[in-house]
């Protein structure tokens, strides 16, 4: 964790690798594929779980739901709907069940916006059109296959699933309602008062939101990341009524927490779980990872083009269908969740994760490259 970003600062003097990038080629380094320092256990998976948790949670805190509204959520939106279509269209033809072609097309229809907010915050891109779009496209592209997966992936019938997740809909937003109304002076002093203390009474709070609801979720038969993605738009409208100075502080102290310590754990434990040497052995597998790169920048990526600003470059098209196509954390839970109800095959499952993080390996570092700073930096001041 501490040598990722000492190699991003070296590797940087020649070309920019996302973090998230490194750290897992980092984790296969030191996993079982190279020098098998580390193995995954049931300790560090569970480590690794809350740090997938967290990334999601990053993810919906950061979302400027206001930013994002009308344009660029509508047509993210209808670019996701086209994704998932063709998503399962393509896993039917290359599955053997149309139950695993349903799960290779609910994983070719995500965006990894909680791997793609990092860059655009490292970058500066965030409130940019450029950034608005992407944040719009991952917002979509995140939120979208959770509700999948709990309404068609889950092992209760879809209506059922829709019950259940409309009850969840209604706690979370309920929450999210109440933290949105008022100032919370009272909640608020408490936090200032322990901002520089042993207290830290926001930072515990906040871990009591994400355990509450992704326990919630649990409890209701729902994905987890569910659980995290709402406590994370739970948590941004609870510090809108704070004061700017303290609520910047407690970002900084939750980004700290996040991308300090626990988001990193689960890239690395990635690298280390990923089976490279199966891979390689296993032909059919194999020959599947570049076609699911491809069906991610075809079912995926294009659809993204929609959600393009007015007045984009073709640079700026080009990062966006890049930066659409980049997944892995969905794809993790959606395999995940494959093999466990034993609907999709070992193999696919490692192939569709290989390519995930190929598109983290790949995809950003080809957007940041096709894309020029000083376009962006106009087009910023234009909007």
């Amino acid at each position: 964790m501490a040598l990722s970003p000492l190699v991003a600062a070296l590797l940087r003097r020649a070309v920019a690798v996302p973090l998230v990038v490194i750290e897992i080629l980092l984790g296969m380094l030191v996993g079982p594929t190279v020098l098998n320092w580390i193995v995954v256990d049931g300790l560090l998976d569970a480590v690794a779980e809350f740090g997938l948790a967290m990334l999601f949670f990053m993810a919906g805190m950061e979302i400027d739901f206001r930013l994002i509204r009308g344009r660029p959520i509508r047509r993210s939106a209808v670019g996701w709907l086209l994704s998932l279509a063709g998503g399962i269209v393509a896993g039917v033809l290359l599955a053997s069940t149309t139950t695993a072609g349903i799960f290779i097309g609910v994983a070719l229809c995500s965006t990894a916006l909680g791997t793609l907010l990092p860059i655009l915050i490292d970058t500066k891109a965030m409130r940019t059109p450029f950034g608005t779009a992407v944040t719009a496209v991952g917002a979509v592209g995140e939120f979208g296959p959770l509700l999948a997966i709990s309404i068609f992936l889950s092992s209760r019938e879809p209506q059922n699933s829709a019950i259940v997740l409309i009850a969840f809909v209604v706690v979370a937003f309920g929450a999210i309602f109440l933290a949105a109304r008022g100032k919370h002076r009272s909640l608020h002093g408490l936090i200032a008062a322990t901002l520089h203390t042993s207290g830290q009474f926001a930072v515990r709070l906040v871990v009591l939101v994400i355990a509450a609801l992704v326990t919630l979720s649990v409890l209701l038969g729902l994905d987890m990341l569910l659980g995290a993605f709402a406590a994370g738009v739970l948590v941004q409208y609870l510090l809108a009524s704070a004061p700017p100075v303290d609520a910047k502080l407690v970002r900084s102290k939750l980004d700290g927490v996040a991308f300090g310590v626990f988001v990193p754990i689960f890239f690395i434990t990635t690298g280390v779980g990923f089976d490279l040497r199966g891979l390689l052995a296993d032909t059919s597998s194999l020959v599947l990872v570049p076609v699911f790169l491809v069906l991610l920048l075809v079912v995926r990526g294009l659809p993204g083009l929609l959600s393009a600003p007015p007045g984009s470059t073709g640079a700026d098209k080009r990062a966006l269908v890049l930066m659409t196509a980049t997944g892995l954390p969905i794809i993790v839970a959606v395999t995940a969740i494959g093999q466990d109800d034993g609907a999709l095959a070992a193999g696919t499952a490692t192939a569709l994760i290989g390519a995930g993080m190929l598109s983290v390996l790949l995809f950003p570092l080809l957007a940041s490259t096709v894309r020029r700073t000083p376009t962006d930096a106009q087009a910023s001041a234009d909007h």
